[in-house]
């Protein structure tokens, strides 16, 4: 993993963890221990989605841009198909208040795309070629 997916993953996962305590906190009062168990399982849920999917974009962006965009899509629609299929398995269990799992898991998936999308702004990253741009001197050397 390069240093820049690293520090966009602390980024991201500090606060997302951090949130996860508040929303855990937040479910005790109002669903009991069910709900806390609830928001803790959407928590995990939500951070290992999404730490899966920086590591994969960031292994598949040192291959080439078309492996990114690959990884990108291939871990979202497996993020998708593993949610429906826990959802689906997890149908009926009362041992956690499932509402107390939606909520925490949409509250932290926004709380993850805003810290994401603002440790990748902070992120100092070239993204285009000197080479490519004007008034460079290139090489025309055949």
């Amino acid at each position: 993993m390069q240093s820049s997916d690293a520090r966009i993953l602390r980024g991201a996962a500090i606060p997302s963890g951090l949130a996860g305590l508040a929303v855990i906190a937040a479910a005790v009062p109002l669903a009991g221990t069910k709900g806390a168990l609830g928001a803790a399982l959407g928590t995990v849920v939500v951070l290992a989605f999404f730490t899966i999917s920086v590591i994969a974009v960031g292994y598949a962006a040192r291959i080439s841009p078309q492996m990114m965009f690959a990884a990108a899509i291939f871990s979202y629609l497996g993020k998708v198909l593993a949610m429906l299929v826990l959802v689906a398995v997890l149908d009926g269990v009362t041992l956690w208040n499932t509402k107390a799992f939606a909520w925490s898991v949409i509250v932290l998936t926004l709380v993850w795309v805003v810290a994401e999308a603002r440790a990748t702004m902070k992120n100092k990253t070239l993204s285009l070629d000197p080479a490519g741009a004007p008034g460079v001197a290139r090489d025309r050397s055949p």
